[in-house]
């Protein structure tokens, strides 16, 4: 019989302590009330008493043995949890790294095992394992994380949950015993467990997690003209093109962006038939550097049709808010042929569109 891919859910902290494995064993007890055939393989309780009591009542599959160097360690048991083969199975830590003589290398190939047997799994992780952030995370803490998941861990899970606590809150667990030892309390205080040390990977977690719902909520698209996304981030795309206002527009548009705590996108559509003037260089060149000064992306392409080209890369860097300097066009032609505003508005949605006016001294041409 072949059994469907089962669904992983990741429960993710900035740190140990915060209640991660607590939470998963009481969604796990919620579940078997319901009638889900719940099995533990693999917890890890830290000597933690609340944790220890939170695993009275389910199945806890005894672990495999392995000798190494004369010694007899123990690792989690794929072999026994497949042979059983629950609906879902609960395993701790998952950036753990097997002991020599495992079958695999690190836990989280285990969880991989599992899951394509076709059983859903449970599984912690504390934000420092990425891989991806584990420089960061040593240049915020002066900690270097031995063991690591790869991102795609994180980004292939059917749903990753953030147990979160403050900073204060996760101190005075410690201070209480409840994390560690007592011979270790003041020691972890005064190095991983430092306030500034928590805040940093407390936001670390929660912008992680947020990035994920972000790409998940963006809808895959054939033409976008019917586009639909979402953003948990503000981003700004400010259209600037060869003309004296430019400047004040790409200021205005930074303003913006640094009101919204967003990232900063200024684009030029470069008309293939044209060719540029020294002028016209030189000030394109000057938006460049401005836009590098505030710390902005800056793009550039070639197209014909400005409002296609805005659409498109609008649509590329998920941006939220788009800032553009006024039409100069008169009544009668913005009638005729339509502003380049409708046009945007016309080919993509969910996107909200400031214009701003320009000085006078700006308006001998006629932007876009």
């Amino acid at each position: 019989m072949r059994y469907r891919r089962g669904k992983h859910k990741i429960f993710i902290g900035m740190s140990p302590g915060v209640g991660k494995t607590y939470r998963m064993l009481e969604e796990a007890h919620r579940l078997r009330e319901e009638g889900v055939d719940v099995v533990i393989g693999l917890l890890e309780t830290h000597n933690r008493a609340d944790t220890a009591e939170k695993a009275i009542g389910l199945e806890l599959l005894p672990r495999q043995q392995i000798q190494w160097q004369n010694v007899t360690l123990t690792e989690m048991d794929v072999a026994a949890i497949l042979k059983r083969h629950p609906q879902l199975v609960l395993v701790d830590e998952l950036a753990h790294t097997n002991v020599p003589g495992s079958e695999r290398e690190k836990r989280y190939q285990d969880v991989e095992i599992i899951l394509e047997a076709g059983i859903d799994v449970y599984s912690t992780v504390n934000i420092q394992h990425l891989e991806s952030l584990n420089d960061t995370v040593a240049k915020l803490t002066g900690i270097v994380v031995r063991e690591r998941i790869p991102d795609r861990v994180l980004e292939d899970a059917d749903e990753v949950v953030v147990v979160d606590v403050t900073p204060e809150t996760l101190q005075e667990r410690l201070r209480d015993g409840k994390i560690y030892a007592p011979e270790k309390i003041d020691q972890s205080l005064n190095n991983f467990f430092q306030r500034r040390h928590l805040l940093a990977l407390r936001e670390l977690a929660l912008r992680e997690v947020a990035d994920n719902i972000e790409e998940d909520a963006q809808q895959p698209i054939e033409s976008f003209t019917s586009q639909t996304f979402c953003n948990i981030h503000e981003r700004v795309l400010v259209c600037v093109s060869t003309y004296p206002s430019t400047l004040q527009l790409l200021r205005r548009g930074a303003r913006i962006a640094g009101y919204m705590h967003a990232h900063l996108y200024v684009l030029f559509v470069d008309d293939p038939d044209r060719f540029l003037t020294k002028e016209e260089s030189l000030h394109l060149e000057t938006c460049e550097r401005l836009c590098q000064e505030f710390e902005g992306e800056f793009i550039r392409v070639r197209d014909y049709n400005v409002a296609k080209a805005i659409a498109e890369t609008a649509q590329k860097y998920r941006i939220t808010q788009i800032v553009m300097g006024e039409s100069q066009k008169s009544r009668w032609q913005m009638l005729m042929k339509g502003s380049l505003t409708q046009k945007i508005l016309r080919l993509i949605k969910n996107v909200d569109i400031h214009i701003i006016s320009t000085t006078k001294e700006a308006e001998s041409k006629v932007s876009f």
